[in-house]
């Protein structure tokens, strides 16, 4: 139970990072190519002509990281396993260096007392296999499942918390519909058919994981921008809810009731989605918890149309800050669906952070978003939603994907020419938060 300030005694607090974003090292000890590393190298994809070369290089300093961690003090991390360093071609002979980095990794965290929470998936998909056609070929979902095999085998003695994909909405459609991400397609029949696949590969993996290692616990993180109605008619609410249905629902009706949304499937079916007898049961495998990754709103008018908010807050991202529609997602998915306990995988915003001349990085605006973020996760909680932990998004300042390094996420700064970190006021708060498990 929780207090009017407090969180439960073992509510996991943490923070998020992933592979690409963080490792740097995309050339050393085996590690394949992936299709991020094609897609920064193409010229005009990212912001700058940045790449993920480097990053935060993270495989080199992860001991400096986890010690940043334990600072803080961490209870949980969440990170992504890199497909490419683990299989460079996606299958075949592992790569011994690769699976030896992730065993320094998780041994280090476990020596700190911080527990991992292991992503198998964050976007960053062997090249080899997307030259086979990618998320749209249905062999990729095996391949999936195979590599899920290597990692249970080799860490479910003590990674306890693992996740198949971190927003397959994202995946499937920026990357192979809106083109904006890696591969960079805009095919809508394709970011269906990816659709599709990587629900069926959440489902082989489950599977394949809970065979080796059947103690631990499994999810899947899912992303929410819930779309609102920017005025209080008819039609402006139906909108928004069929902008839901395409979004949030597309993936939750699969995991959770068993079939895609109704008013979905004549388009899966005008897609020609290639539905196998079984694929639905395989899909929605009983889960241990889900992730919800949580950044803002978007507001649509009658026509489905974003519409600006006068006078909000609005971040680097161009997000609107708007803390209320958080709590609002929390109770309309504890109440629409039957969901095992909720994590927070990722909330966090992003700031034109600055070193002051006294050293240090004063970022109110993140702290007072975190702040009223956290805020509204406690209100939910107290309304019956069953949120077990908070991961902020990020641990560190890294690769933005199409935004290269021009937006700063991070609790730590990262001074990327030197690879400085500096605890920023948003993380020294955190910690506060952490070490007396109540919101002040």
């Amino acid at each position: 139970m929780t207090t009017p300030d407090t969180f439960p005694p073992d509510f996991a607090w943490g923070a998020a990072t992933a592979a690409y974003q963080i490792e740097g090292a995309f050339n050393e000890d085996g590690r394949g190519e992936s299709i991020w590393d094609r897609f920064s190298h193409t010229p005009g994809k990212v912001k700058n002509g940045d790449t993920g070369d480097v990053a935060c290089d993270h495989y080199h300093r992860y001991r400096e990281d986890i010690a940043l961690m334990k600072q803080i003090g961490l209870k949980a991390y969440r990170f992504s396993t890199s497909w490419p360093r683990v299989l460079p071609n996606g299958r075949g002979p592992a790569n011994r260096l690769g699976l030896d980095f992730y065993d320094r990794l998780v041994d280090q965290l476990l020596e700190a007392n911080i527990q991992p929470f292991l992503t198998l998936y964050h976007w960053d998909l062997p090249q080899a296999l997307q030259d086979k056609g990618g998320w749209a070929n249905r062999d990729t979902c095996g391949y999936f499942a195979d590599y899920a095999t290597l990692m249970a085998r080799r860490f479910g003695d003590r990674v306890n918390y693992w996740t198949t994909f971190n927003e397959p909405w994202v995946v499937a459609w920026v990357g192979n519909y809106q083109g904006e991400h890696a591969p960079g397609f805009t095919d809508i029949k394709l970011a269906m058919h990816a659709t599709h696949h990587l629900l069926v590969a959440h489902g082989l993996a489950t599977q394949a994981i809970r065979t080796i290692a059947p103690q631990v616990n499994f999810g899947i993180v899912l992303d929410f921008a819930p779309p609102e109605p920017a005025e209080e008619t008819e039609d402006n609410h139906a909108a928004a809810e069929s902008i839901w249905q395409r979004g949030g629902a597309l993936f939750l009706d699969p995991l959770f009731r068993g079939h895609y949304p109704p008013t979905v499937q004549p388009f899966v079916e005008e897609c020609e989605v290639p539905v196998q007898p079984g694929d639905h049961a395989l899909i929605a495998q009983p889960l241990d918890y889900v992730g919800v990754n949580f950044y803002r709103r978007i507001v649509f008018d009658e026509q489905g149309n974003p519409a600006r908010v006068p006078g909000a807050e609005y971040t680097e991202m161009d997000w609107e800050v708007h803390a209320p529609a958080f709590k609002r997602l929390l109770l309309r998915l504890s109440s629409e669906y039957r969901l095992p306990p909720i994590y927070i995988t990722e909330n966090g915003a992003a700031f034109a952070d600055e070193v002051g001349r006294d050293g240090e990085v004063h970022d109110e605006r993140r702290l007072n978003y975190i702040r009223e973020h956290l805020g509204a996760v406690h209100e939910a909680m107290s309304e019956g939603a069953d949120v077990r932990g908070y991961f902020a998004w990020s641990l560190l300042d890294n690769f933005e994907w199409a935004e290269g390094y021009s937006k700063r996420f991070g609790l730590v700064y990262v001074d990327y020419p030197t690879q400085k970190r500096i605890i920023k006021d948003s993380g020294k708060w955190y910690a506060q938060v952490i070490a007396q498990n109540r919101l002040f």
